[in-house]
């Protein structure tokens, strides 16, 4: 376990931001499902996008990696269009994506095949998968009383109708979407209620539709998936992430300017978000050719619906807890369930720094205060309450210590790299196991 000490400054300058890890698990996937070979190049292999490669080489595919500048990976992905599913153990770490993505992949043909991970994941939602698996005749097994893994399951995925609810995550849908053409008949998933997240549907839908699946999506309501489809072999580069963006906009306000490199306008993510939030709330943003400009001002409260885009939540309460008035957080419920109950965490790391914060079921209140006082918080093994508790530290009169600060490694692994790099003054220190 490592914690940093950070001494309070404001910092600022150009950066360029990680690849999207959202969009780096789906163009992995879809390059390792392919006919041929791809390149897949602007790919950071965080701990997630490690577990989906590793995922994706135990199938059948093929990677070879060459790392360039600034750590960032170009993959060549010779696919495997049937993937070898049966008896195969797949280990997710604590990668959500990778573990609801391969499970119907799994079960195109699941012989004893389990997946298995780590920390929260074993305790993430899965009754979807099991309420397909009962409609469909696919036995499964919880192997661990009072945990979701690991799960082995034996059974075939067949073509038909699934239904689902909107409010479930998105990520359910997307491993669904990525197994049903390749079976063989027409499918269709059903969405019974308003569909949260839609924006990392579109993200799912755009990238497969460059790797040749097509999918009929009728207002968000209705999927429709032709069966006996074939994802082809392309070049691909992945866009800059607004969800890691979202750390460094913020911290433009708060310390000084800040150029984000590498956020695209026509972007399908949808923590692009953050620019019109930070917009409503009077903070100062500009677009630029390559990205986005943040400078320093203040900023007042609002009420935020963050329903399609949850991942700003931990960022944004920092810039609300600084800014003046209200502001209101809803649509946050499922933030309950990511690697930690980010609602409570962010409640626990601001209010250890002087914030006024009332938590709720679905979101928060939070009044504005001028600065915090800095101490000692803990990451909750969150890599993104670590990276906002970092922002925090612009506004902190004190030195501010996080624990559990490795855990950023899940998704950017550089991020105190970079921290170092805008000017911040840190010490790092190994706390052992």
């Amino acid at each position: 376990m490592k914690k940093v000490e950070i001494t309070p400054k404001k910092l600022g300058g150009t950066i360029c931001i990680p690849p999207s890890k959202s969009v780096s698990h789906r163009a992995v996937m879809c390059a390792a499902l392919s006919q041929g070979t791809s390149v897949i190049t602007n790919i950071l292999l965080s701990d997630d996008i490690t577990a989906t490669c590793k995922a994706m080489e135990i199938l059948g595919a093929e990677i070879k990696y060459e790392e360039n500048e600034g750590k960032r990976f170009t993959l060549t992905i010779t696919g495997v269009s049937h993937p070898d599913t049966e008896g195969k153990t797949i280990d997710c770490i604590e990668s959500g994506s990778t573990l609801r993505f391969i499970i119907p992949l799994l079960a195109l043909k699941a012989r004893n095949s389990r997946v298995i991970g780590c920390g929260r994941l074993v305790e993430r939602p899965m009754q979807p998968y099991y309420d397909i698996f009962e409609e469909q005749d696919i036995t499964y097994q919880k192997e661990t009383e009072g945990q979701e893994l690991p799960l082995c399951f034996t059974g075939t995925l067949k073509p038909g109708t699934y239904r689902l609810n909107g409010s479930i995550s998105s990520q359910f849908i997307t491993g669904l979407l990525f197994a049903l053409p390749l079976l063989d008949g027409d499918s269709v998933i059903e969405i019974t209620t308003p569909l949260e997240s839609r924006p990392y549907i579109d993200i799912t839908l755009d990238v497969m539709e460059k790797f040749g699946i097509a999918v009929v999506n009728e207002d968000y309501h209705l999927f429709r998936i032709a069966g006996n489809q074939r994802y082809m072999a392309r070049d691909y580069r992945v866009e800059g992430d607004f969800s890691q963006g979202a750390f460094w906009l913020v911290g433009g306000i708060l310390g000084k300017k800040t150029d984000c490199k590498d956020l695209q306008s026509a972007s399908s993510q949808g923590d692009k978000a953050i620019i019109e939030i930070i917009q409503a709330m009077g903070g100062n943003v500009a677009q630029t050719e390559k990205g986005y400009v943040t400078k320093p001002g203040s900023t007042h409260g609002a009420v935020v619906d963050v329903s399609q885009c949850p991942d700003l939540v931990p960022v944004l309460t920092v810039l609300a807890a600084l800014s003046q008035g209200t502001t209101e957080i809803v649509g946050a419920a499922r933030l309950r369930f990511k690697e930690s109950d980010r609602l409570a965490a962010m409640n626990e790391v601001l209010t250890t720094l002087g914030a006024k914060l009332t938590e709720h079921p679905e979101g928060m209140t939070i009044e504005g205060v001028e600065h915090f006082t800095g101490g000692v918080v803990d990451s909750h093994n969150d890599h993104r309450i670590a990276m906002a508790a970092a922002i925090a530290s612009f506004a902190c009169e004190d030195k501010l210590t996080i624990t559990g600060a490795e855990s950023v490694r899940k998704s950017y692994p550089d991020f105190w790299e970079d921290f170092k790099k805008m000017g911040g003054v840190i010490h790092e220190f190994d706390l052992g196991e």
